[in-house]
């Protein structure tokens, strides 16, 4: 149990560093993020802080939609927008174009292995996981479809924001599915269940 919980910490902090390298990357972020960040344009709140609070918010909708938080739901809203806060206050952004890219690799990679110690320590899906499979199996749609109607309608408001859409967004779209499901095997701890990441 240390170690799953310990693996969960680690993993959200990591996740939470992930997504401030591909902010500060400057090629263009995840549709989640792009909506943060746009408002926090408008609001002047941290990207961090936004991402905190849309977490608590989609958890209000795991109600009508009967999804249960675990453990991992709670400190995943509580600690990846804080931990992207704190990454961005010590990392600048990329001074060029070259840096910017490496920047957004490392930090796809980030969070891919991230995503691998948190969901491989099976306290629950983070809560725009949980969104979509709550539309699952609430809905019956196939869980792409959710995941594309969520994605897509965050990316579009965040964009209309001023979010920052670009070449990131869709090689982060491209690779993370097949990155996670890599990176899972390797960390899954929950208790011999299998937890199943689609793209």
């Amino acid at each position: 149990m240390a170690r799953r919980i310990l693996q969960l910490l680690i993993g959200l902090m990591l996740y939470g560093a992930g997504c401030a390298l591909t902010i500060r990357a400057g090629w263009g972020v995840d549709p989640w993020t792009v909506f943060a960040e746009g408002i926090s344009i408008h609001t002047g709140i941290g990207i961090g802080w936004v991402t905190n609070i849309l977490g608590a918010l989609v958890l209000l909708v795991w109600i009508p939609l009967r999804q249960r938080p675990g453990i991992g739901t709670i400190a995943n809203v509580a600690l990846v927008g804080t931990s992207i806060q704190a990454t961005m206050a010590l990392v600048p952004a990329a001074p060029d174009l070259w840096t910017g890219g490496a920047m957004l690799v490392g930090g796809i990679l980030l969070v891919a292995l991230a995503s691998g110690l948190y969901l491989g320590a099976a306290f629950g899906p983070g809560p725009r996981d949980g969104l979509m499979t709550g539309l699952h199996r609430r809905l019956g749609w196939p869980i792409w479809v959710c995941r594309l109607l969520v994605e897509s309608s965050v990316l579009i408001a965040g964009w209309l924001l001023g979010g920052t859409v670009g070449v990131g967004t869709v090689i982060f779209a491209i690779c993370i599915g097949p990155l996670v499901h890599h990176a899972l095997p390797l960390f899954d701890l929950g208790e011999r269940r299998r937890v199943r990441v689609e793209a």
